[in-house]
């Protein structure tokens, strides 16, 4: 009785004939005496196996670690792979589970996922050289996820959380105490250049009244006569000022000093000012 076989392309078939092994079939078709003689095909593409392995750190916390196993059957070592070993990812979960639950042990849950690159290598060695007389070649092996128990991965995201306030209260308060100082550096400017304003207006004033009293003087009055003009004219200045702004003036007595010079003679009454609170 004949059949037709087909075999996939990225595949090889396998022949046996009365169950013993006759050789591989390339990609195509084939026709061959069904029952007798049998095809199975065997993928060498790249493949992906993920694994789930339990352990503990040694900080005593519970942890699921998810690891990828990506493998390819070599074309020349099919027979072994096919005839020598009976569900080979069985020995791969086994053999990654071995390398975690000897290495987490010694970890703490932190140090785990600082260590997934160690922990990466180290099973792939291991599983490579488990599986490669088996004709299994390990391309590449991955640690996708190391997930600890529930109740302490909300006491986790916890502390994170408590971390990130503290640091943005400790940001705030540096920006803050940043803006203080600033203000009262420039509070403390301000009032610098202002004492230096005071300074140099006050010295151009003294200047001014030396200038005028000189000028005085020199005319042929004496130096008190010369003071009493000045005081008077200030005061009269002063006066002025007061009158341009919404005040009642109170008169009361006032003389200047007495002099013998006729000048000093004049008697004033200029009036009292009396502030009142605007309406």
């Amino acid at each position: 009785m004949s059949c037709c076989s087909c075999v996939p392309t990225g595949s090889l078939g396998v022949i046996q004939r009365f169950g013993e092994y006759q050789g591989l079939q390339e990609p195509g078709f084939r026709c061959i005496c069904f029952p007798i003689t049998t095809v199975r095909a065997v993928s060498l593409a790249v493949q992906q196996y993920e694994c789930d392995t339990d352990c503990k750190t040694k900080d005593s916390v519970t942890v699921t670690v998810r690891t990828a196993v990506q493998y390819q059957i070599q074309k020349d070592m099919v027979k072994a792979a096919y005839f020598d070993i009976e569900e080979p990812m069985d020995q791969v979960r086994a053999e990654v589970g071995s390398v975690l639950r000897s290495t987490l042990p010694s970890m703490t849950l932190d140090e785990s996922y600082e260590a997934k690159e160690t922990m990466v290598e180290e099973i792939l060695t291991t599983v490579r050289d488990a599986m490669k007389g088996y004709g299994y070649d390990i391309i590449k092996v991955l640690i996708t996820d190391i997930k600890p128990e529930q109740s302490v991965m909300a006491a986790m995201n916890n502390i994170n959380a408590q971390r990130r306030r503290r640091e943005a209260a400790i940001e705030k308060g540096e920006a803050e105490k940043f803006l203080k100082i600033k203000a009262a550096e420039a509070e403390a400017e301000a009032k610098r250049l202002a004492g230096v304003g005071m300074a140099a207006m006050r010295a151009a004033m003294a200047h001014g009244i030396l200038d005028s009293m000189q000028f005085i003087t020199a005319s042929g009055m004496s130096e008190s006569e010369a003071m009493q003009i000045m005081v008077t004219t200030q005061y009269l200045d002063t006066l002025k000022d007061f009158s341009n702004h919404k005040s009642m003036l109170v008169p009361h007595q006032w003389k200047p000093p007495h002099e013998e010079t006729e000048v000093a003679e004049i008697q004033m009454e200029p009036p009292k000012q009396l502030e009142l609170e605007e309406m």
